[in-house]
Protein backbone atom coordinates (compact mmCIF):
# COMPACT_ATOMS: atom_id res chain seq x y z
CA UNK A 1 0.00 0.00 0.00
CA UNK A 2 2.84 2.39 0.86
CA UNK A 3 4.43 1.75 -2.54
CA UNK A 4 1.16 2.60 -4.28
CA UNK A 5 0.85 5.88 -2.35
CA UNK A 6 4.46 6.81 -3.14
CA UNK A 7 3.88 5.97 -6.82
CA UNK A 8 0.71 8.10 -6.96
CA UNK A 9 2.49 11.00 -5.26
CA UNK A 10 5.35 10.74 -7.75
CA UNK A 11 2.94 10.73 -10.71
CA UNK A 12 1.10 13.78 -9.34
CA UNK A 13 4.38 15.62 -8.75
CA UNK A 14 5.66 14.88 -12.26
CA UNK A 15 2.36 15.97 -13.82
CA UNK A 16 2.30 19.20 -11.81
CA UNK A 17 5.95 19.91 -12.69
CA UNK A 18 5.29 19.33 -16.42
CA UNK A 19 2.28 21.68 -16.36
CA UNK A 20 4.27 24.32 -14.50
CA UNK A 21 7.14 23.96 -16.95
CA UNK A 22 4.77 24.40 -19.92
CA UNK A 23 3.23 27.47 -18.28
CA UNK A 24 6.72 28.95 -17.84
CA UNK A 25 7.54 28.21 -21.48
CA UNK A 26 4.34 29.89 -22.69
CA UNK A 27 5.01 32.94 -20.51
CA UNK A 28 8.53 33.21 -21.95
CA UNK A 29 7.21 32.84 -25.52
CA UNK A 30 4.61 35.55 -24.90
CA UNK A 31 7.41 37.79 -23.59
CA UNK A 32 9.30 37.34 -26.89
CA UNK A 33 6.16 38.26 -28.83
CA UNK A 34 5.54 41.30 -26.61
CA UNK A 35 9.10 42.54 -27.23
CA UNK A 36 8.55 42.07 -30.95
CA UNK A 37 5.26 43.97 -30.86
CA UNK A 38 6.87 46.90 -29.07
CA UNK A 39 9.90 46.96 -31.38
CA UNK A 40 7.68 46.83 -34.49
CA UNK A 41 5.48 49.63 -33.20
CA UNK A 42 8.63 51.70 -32.61
CA UNK A 43 9.69 51.08 -36.23
CA UNK A 44 12.72 49.12 -35.02
CA UNK A 45 12.85 46.14 -37.37
CA UNK A 46 16.32 45.08 -36.21
CA UNK A 47 15.06 44.77 -32.63
CA UNK A 48 11.90 43.04 -33.91
CA UNK A 49 14.15 40.48 -35.60
CA UNK A 50 15.81 39.61 -32.27
CA UNK A 51 12.88 37.25 -31.75
CA UNK A 52 14.04 35.23 -34.76
CA UNK A 53 16.79 32.62 -34.92
CA UNK A 54 19.84 34.38 -36.36
CA UNK A 55 20.64 31.59 -38.80
CA UNK A 56 20.65 30.85 -42.51
CA UNK A 57 18.22 28.03 -41.61
CA UNK A 58 15.44 30.44 -40.55
CA UNK A 59 12.43 30.17 -42.87
CA UNK A 60 9.77 32.80 -43.50
CA UNK A 61 6.84 31.82 -45.73
CA UNK A 62 4.65 34.62 -47.00
CA UNK A 63 2.73 35.66 -50.09
CA UNK A 64 5.96 35.95 -52.11
CA UNK A 65 7.16 32.44 -51.27
CA UNK A 66 9.83 31.22 -48.89
CA UNK A 67 12.57 33.52 -47.62
CA UNK A 68 15.59 31.70 -46.21
CA UNK A 69 17.84 33.10 -43.51
CA UNK A 70 17.81 35.84 -40.90
CA UNK A 71 19.50 38.50 -43.07
CA UNK A 72 17.16 37.87 -46.00
CA UNK A 73 14.12 38.00 -43.70
CA UNK A 74 15.24 41.33 -42.25
CA UNK A 75 15.80 42.66 -45.77
CA UNK A 76 12.32 41.47 -46.76
CA UNK A 77 10.78 43.34 -43.81
CA UNK A 78 12.79 46.49 -44.57
CA UNK A 79 11.59 46.53 -48.19
CA UNK A 80 7.96 45.82 -47.33
CA UNK A 81 7.85 48.24 -44.37
CA UNK A 82 10.29 51.06 -45.23
CA UNK A 83 8.95 53.78 -42.88
CA UNK A 84 7.12 54.27 -39.59
CA UNK A 85 3.98 54.96 -41.65
CA UNK A 86 4.30 51.40 -42.97
CA UNK A 87 5.10 49.64 -39.69
CA UNK A 88 2.40 51.47 -37.74
CA UNK A 89 1.19 49.97 -34.45
CA UNK A 90 1.19 46.18 -34.20
CA UNK A 91 -1.09 44.06 -32.07
CA UNK A 92 -1.46 40.29 -31.85
CA UNK A 93 -4.23 37.95 -30.93
CA UNK A 94 -2.76 34.62 -29.88
CA UNK A 95 -5.28 31.86 -30.56
CA UNK A 96 -3.24 28.78 -29.63
CA UNK A 97 0.15 27.83 -28.20
CA UNK A 98 0.92 24.13 -28.48
CA UNK A 99 3.93 22.14 -27.37
CA UNK A 100 5.45 20.11 -30.21
CA UNK A 101 8.21 18.50 -28.19
CA UNK A 102 10.55 19.41 -25.37
CA UNK A 103 11.87 22.87 -26.22
CA UNK A 104 9.59 23.51 -29.22
CA UNK A 105 6.14 25.08 -29.64
CA UNK A 106 3.95 26.42 -32.39
CA UNK A 107 1.83 29.53 -32.05
CA UNK A 108 -1.28 30.34 -34.09
CA UNK A 109 -2.47 33.90 -34.12
CA UNK A 110 -3.68 37.01 -35.85
CA UNK A 111 -1.83 40.26 -36.38
CA UNK A 112 -3.32 43.71 -36.79
CA UNK A 113 -1.31 46.72 -37.94
CA UNK A 114 -2.93 50.11 -37.54
CA UNK A 115 -1.23 52.61 -39.84
CA UNK A 116 -1.66 55.75 -41.92
CA UNK A 117 -1.01 54.01 -45.25
CA UNK A 118 -3.87 51.58 -44.60
CA UNK A 119 -4.32 48.95 -41.96
CA UNK A 120 -3.05 45.42 -42.45
CA UNK A 121 -4.46 42.27 -40.90
CA UNK A 122 -3.58 38.63 -41.28
CA UNK A 123 -2.88 35.32 -39.65
CA UNK A 124 0.35 33.60 -38.73
CA UNK A 125 1.83 30.38 -37.51
CA UNK A 126 5.26 30.49 -35.95
CA UNK A 127 7.45 27.72 -34.62
CA UNK A 128 9.68 28.57 -31.69
CA UNK A 129 12.57 26.56 -30.37
CA UNK A 130 14.61 27.08 -27.24
CA UNK A 131 18.14 27.71 -28.48
CA UNK A 132 20.96 28.40 -26.02
CA UNK A 133 18.37 29.11 -23.32
CA UNK A 134 16.36 31.61 -25.43
CA UNK A 135 13.10 31.18 -27.32
CA UNK A 136 13.61 31.94 -31.02
CA UNK A 137 11.30 31.78 -34.01
CA UNK A 138 12.75 29.22 -36.41
CA UNK A 139 9.90 29.27 -38.94
CA UNK A 140 7.17 31.81 -39.68
CA UNK A 141 4.30 31.71 -42.11
CA UNK A 142 2.18 34.85 -42.36
CA UNK A 143 -0.57 35.93 -44.71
Amino acid sequence: MKKLIVLLCLICFCNTYAQSNEEDDIKAINKVLKKQRIAWSNNNLEEFMEGYWKSDSLKFYGSNGVTYGWDNTLERYQKAYPTKNHTGKLSFRINDVTKISEGAYYVLGEYHIKREVGNADGIFMIILKKINGEWKIIADTST
